[in-house]
Formats: C-alpha cells, structure tokens, sequence
C-alpha cells in the first residue's frame, strides 16, 4: 500500500491486528522513526486506563512509533499534539465548526466521540526512549455496541454519508502532526496549548472530573504550562493531572 507521506516519516500496513499498540511494542526501528502503523482491523483494541475500542473493517486504527528521548513531562505534550492534528485532519472531511477538543485526549464531533489517543511510553533513567500513540478514528458509521459510554460515539460516516479511506486519512493526519510537532520542538508547547484551548469543548463552562470515586466539579479555566486540566471549584482552583471528564 502506497501512502504519501511527508520526508523521514515511514510507515507499514497489517490487513488485521490484534492491536496497533502491540505491534508498536514489537517494532525493531527497521524503517526508522517516527514510524506509522496501519491496521485494516483490530481484534483487541483498547483505550486509556484499559478500556476496550471498538475498532470494525473501515475506521481508522494507528499507531505513531518515536523515540523522543526527552524527560516524561515532554514527551506527554505529544498527546495535545496529536489532539490537534487530529482536529484538523478531521477539519478535511467535516465542518470544522462541528469539532471540539475534550481533555484530556478525545475529539468530539457534534457533541459525540468521534477519535480517541491512546499515550505509552518506555526508557530508562530520566529520558523516554520510545514513545507510542494510538489512535483511532471512527471514519465509518459509530460502532452501535457500545457499553457505558460516557459520550456516545459517532462517526464521520453518520454527518457526511462518506467514509475516508484509512490510508487516505494517514496521509493528512502524518503532515499535521509532522507540522505541530515541529512547533512543539521550535516555539515550545504554549503554542500548542493555545491551540488547543481555542478548540476545547466547554471551557468556561462547569464540567466535572472523576479521579478514582472523587467527583470535582468547577469551572473549566483552561489548561496550565504542563497540560494539566484547571477548575475553578467552589473551594479554589484545583489542578489535575488526570481524570475522566464529564458534562
């Protein structure tokens, strides 16, 4: 399969995983980094904290293979760059207006998940020296058997009446994050943030993260100089590394 991609960028393509992320584990570096891979289907995808992905013949299953070699926090801030890339990959085959950016890794489309990321990372010592991003897009119609979602999901399919091809879509999605990381590495991740911020969904507005079986809920301020999520609670700002977000 033939894919145009942007200079020092390779990719490889499996008819049917059973994750993206498992082969991202088992690459050798034979065809360089940062590295795509391409699944037709996956059998076993997951998402954040272990949840399963549904991932049927059609949607867009990836996963980005670099060695950054940078401290955690550093190599973390890929994820907003790949949120960004993402929106406005999507950006090519919908109304741009109808996405948002839900923290801390979703794309939301009229209100629905459309993509999700998936971040993991290994080194040694203080630096990370391979770091792997899935992602997965629902290009097609949204998967109908979906078990307590907190956002029901949606496809590109179910607003246009057409589904991009995955390899097609790789081609978009390689450049844009090609374009932001290198911004990430020139100008640093403020300009990445506020990216990021001038997409997200219902900032400003009340929105409330579960962390464990705590439940806060405030004010979404915004996002603070590592990507942390800031709400404006009742009893102060609060900071948080993570979380499930609602509203």
């Amino acid at each position: 399969m033939q894919i145009n991609l942007p200079p020092g960028i390779s990719a490889s393509f499996h008819v049917r995983a059973r994750s993206t992320m498992d082969l991202a584990r088992s690459y050798d570096g034979a065809q360089g980094f940062p590295h795509w891979i391409l699944a037709g289907t996956q059998t076993q995808a997951r998402g954040r904290q272990g949840r399963s992905w549904l991932s049927p013949a059609g949607a867009f299953a990836a996963s980005l293979v670099m060695q950054p070699l940078c401290p955690p926090a550093q190599a973390a801030q890929r994820s907003f760059v790949a949120a960004c890339a993402l929106r406005r990959a999507l950006s090519r085959v919908v109304d741009a207006g109808a996405l948002a950016q839900k923290w801390p890794n979703d794309v939301l489309l009229n209100g629905g998940k459309v993509a999700g990321i998936l971040l993991e990372s290994f080194g040694s010592g203080q630096l990370v020296d391979r770091l792997t991003i899935g992602i997965g897009v629902n290009l097609g119609h949204a998967p109908q058997d979906v078990a307590q979602a907190s956002f029901l999901p949606i496809g590109v399919a179910d607003v246009t009446g057409q589904s991009p091809l995955p390899e097609a879509f790789l081609a978009i999605l390689a450049a844009e994050f090609a374009a932001l990381d290198a911004v990430l590495l020139q100008q640093g991740f403020s300009e990445i943030c506020a990216e990021w911020t001038a997409h997200a969904a219902r900032l400003g507005e009340d929105i409330t993260a579960r962390i464990g079986r705590e439940e806060i809920t405030g004010r979404f301020e915004g996002l603070d100089a590592q990507g942390n999520l800031l709400l404006l609670t009742a009893g102060g700002k609060r900071v948080i590394p993570a979380a499930d977000i609602y509203f």
